[in-house]
């Protein structure tokens, strides 16, 4: 079976749907392929600093990296900006999106809002309000994404920075995404259970 047969999803068949699981689970495998790939895009993104996007994010990974950091911390840290390129208006979500199936829901939900967090650096100069994280102080994570933000975000883009490359990330980040934490609602609701 190459492909299956039917139009329309309510007509699909055991067989069916058991290749589409087949190849679905093909491509997923494929993820850290397309990670690595849309990273590389970064290098191309949003101009005037004094290093790309993707040196940002390099140099981010390597200072959690040399301070000891988690394999996911260091993943999310690699990865928080990836949404800049697709969704410039929304990149901390669309990121918190890619990582949500295999990280704490701790750091999921410091990447998803890592944004907010992060104005608090330069939205006084811009006419916004830099204390805009104060809508999350109730949150447990509250610090943690402060923390975040100094010692991996705002502080990464400084050129003389001796960072790793890409490549030195590749197997920490397979490590993290070869298999969900069975915390991704969609996957629970899909399957009826956890990873």
């Amino acid at each position: 079976m190459q492909q299956v047969d039917f139009i329309r999803m309510e007509d699909g068949t055991r067989e069916e749907y058991e290749f589409l699981d087949r190849m679905e689970d093909e491509y997923k495998a494929g993820l850290p392929e397309r990670i690595m790939q849309s990273m590389r895009k970064l290098e191309h993104s949003i101009s005037g600093y004094r290093i790309n996007r993707l040196q940002h994010c390099l140099q981010g990974a390597t200072r959690a990296y040399r301070a000891g950091e988690s394999d996911e911390m260091i993943v999310a840290v690699l990865l928080h900006d990836i949404g800049d390129d697709l969704a410039p208006y929304s990149h901390s979500e669309m990121a918190a999106a890619i990582l949500r199936p295999f990280v704490s829901e701790k750091l999921y939900w410091i990447v998803k809002h890592h944004g907010v967090f992060q104005m608090y650096y330069y939205a006084h100069h811009c006419g916004g309000d830099r204390n805009s994280r104060e809508m999350f102080k109730d949150s447990p994570w509250y610090q943690d994404a402060i923390d975040f933000c100094h010692n991996y975000d705002q502080n990464c883009f400084d050129p003389d920075y001796d960072s790793e490359p890409l490549e030195f990330f590749e197997p920490i980040l397979r490590r993290v995404l070869s298999k969900p934490r069975g915390e991704d609602p969609e996957q629970v609701a899909r399957y009826g259970k956890a990873g």
